[in-house]
């Protein structure tokens, strides 16, 4: 099989929901066997280069201004990604955490309703804004966002070292450490694909 062909069915299954079914039937398969931690969950972001420019992309203020694309995750405390998103990386994170935390899909349990809601979410401080907290208590999501010298670093950053932790597995491969692919859609199959992949090698361990 040709890159090319390779590329055109990314696009395509992509396109058909094929990654984002499979990301809700592993979650459905890790929540059926008691394994997603709805007690607390992280949300962080971070920005690569995109070399070729593209859609989803912007003048990255960490980078002297080159283009850059913004990768977003939340994860449950044992690191299951639970939602991700592509942004440009001029995107403010504040504009994102509500839409991040609505992307959760309804996860299956042993019993009762489908859950997509943890009780607690852990965030640093450039998701702080008072209307991200009052959407966070309208969805019955306790805020734990960091506040510029009210709670200490250490306190909040016991719990947000797990997704940082995760999106450094995820930057392990090169695909997603440097965009390389103009079509925003194309990356954020290929993100959406590295989450799926820790989520099966987790439900592998158990």
């Amino acid at each position: 099989m040709s890159g090319m062909t390779c590329w055109r069915r990314l696009h395509e299954w992509h396109q058909a929901g094929v990654w984002s079914t499979l990301h809700r039937n592993l979650l459905n398969e890790l929540g059926l066997s008691r394994k997603i931690d709805w007690a607390r969950a992280a949300i962080d972001a971070t920005s690569v280069r995109a070399l070729r420019g593209g859609d989803l992309t912007g003048p990255n203020p960490t980078d002297r201004a080159k283009a850059g694309s913004k990768q977003h995750l939340i994860v449950d405390m044992k690191g299951h990604p639970l939602a991700m998103a592509l942004s440009a990386a001029n995107v403010n994170e504040v504009t994102v955490l509500l839409p991040l935390v609505d992307a959760i899909p309804p996860v299956k349990g042993p019993r009762g309703r489908p859950r997509r809601r943890p009780r607690k979410l852990h965030a640093d401080k450039a998701y702080e804004s008072r209307s991200n907290r009052r959407g966070l208590r309208a969805r019955h999501i306790a805020p734990r966002i960091a506040r510029k010298g009210i709670e200490p670093h250490d306190r909040l950053g016991r719990y947000r070292w797990v997704v940082e932790q995760r999106i450094a597995v995820l930057h392990q491969l090169r695909k997603l450490r440097v965009r390389d692919e103009r079509r925003g859609d194309i990356h954020f199959a290929l993100l959406v694909l590295g989450c799926d992949l820790m989520l099966f090698q987790s439900l592998a361990r158990f």
